[in-house]
């Protein structure tokens, strides 16, 4: 029998600039750090599924990207997403798609750190 895979177990931002990019989940997306974070790195304790902003690889360079993740479609459950999308809204965030119904509840996407598209749906 192959070895097979479950399915991702952790996500991570690539980031030129770590804190910054830690400090708008924290505020914009009221995400809490882990108890444990690697040097490089800041965890969030999000759930079932750890996130998190990290440095740079090696050979990546994302200062010419026009938008940083293109391809990939990143989702975060919220209890309100409606109620989120008016705190991102006041708070100068850039909507990039308006709130539409989903099978999996109403969905916007919007500006997340550093240029990536970030999708929030639920409640």
């Amino acid at each position: 029998m192959s070895v097979t895979i479950d399915g991702p177990d952790f996500v991570a931002l690539q980031v030129r600039d770590v804190d910054a990019a830690a400090a708008f989940c924290e505020q914009h997306l009221g995400l809490r750090r882990a108890a444990v974070s690697p040097p490089h790195a800041v965890v969030f304790d999000t759930k079932p599924i750890p996130f998190a902003v990290r440095e740079l690889l090696p050979g990546i360079d994302l200062a010419n990207a026009a938008r940083p993740g293109l391809g990939v479609v990143l989702w975060f459950q919220t209890s309100d997403a409606h109620k989120l999308h008016d705190q991102l809204t006041a708070a100068g965030i850039k909507i990039l798609t308006p709130m539409a119904d989903s099978p999996f509840g109403p969905v916007f996407s919007f500006e997340g750190p550093e240029g990536y598209t970030l999708t929030a749906h639920g409640g």
